[in-house]
């Protein structure tokens, strides 16, 4: 028990010094590991919000129906994601780059948008409540 301690305390201390010798950006490690980490703990979030998209632009029946599916295909791609990036937030991966019309190896998000919920989604004024509701 004290060697697997000892070994998984080595190992995250490799990947602070990894991501501490990055520099800080919009793509960094650091931000890969939270997004990673939002992911996996709020990806169900994408149940609902997807419910909601599909209403507003479709109506009841389809966010009844179509909406609950792809919401549910959302929250299983979503929660795969975030444990690839929380696995992988020291290493940059191909076609993970900040800006979507560039091409490479980088930080960026894997699934756009990159959080569950942001300032341009954000159902009821909850989490940004300083943002005005369109």
């Amino acid at each position: 028990m004290k060697k697997n301690a000892g070994f998984l305390f080595a190992v995250a201390l490799v990947a602070v010094a990894l991501a501490s010798i990055q520099p800080l950006s919009a793509g960094d490690p650091m931000r890969k590991l939270g997004r990673g980490i939002i992911n996996v703990g709020a990806g169900a979030l994408e149940i609902p919000m997807k419910v909601y998209d599909v209403n507003q632009e479709e109506g009841g029946l389809a966010a009844c129906s179509y909406g609950i599916l792809k919401g549910i295909g959302f929250f299983v791609a979503r929660e795969m994601i975030g444990v690839v990036e929380i696995v992988t937030f020291p290493v940059p991966l191909p076609g993970a780059v900040d800006e979507p019309r560039e091409t490479g190896w980088g930080y960026g998000p894997l699934m756009e948008p990159e959080w569950v919920v942001g300032p341009d989604h954000d159902i009821y004024n909850i989490i940004y409540q300083d943002h005005p509701l369109e």
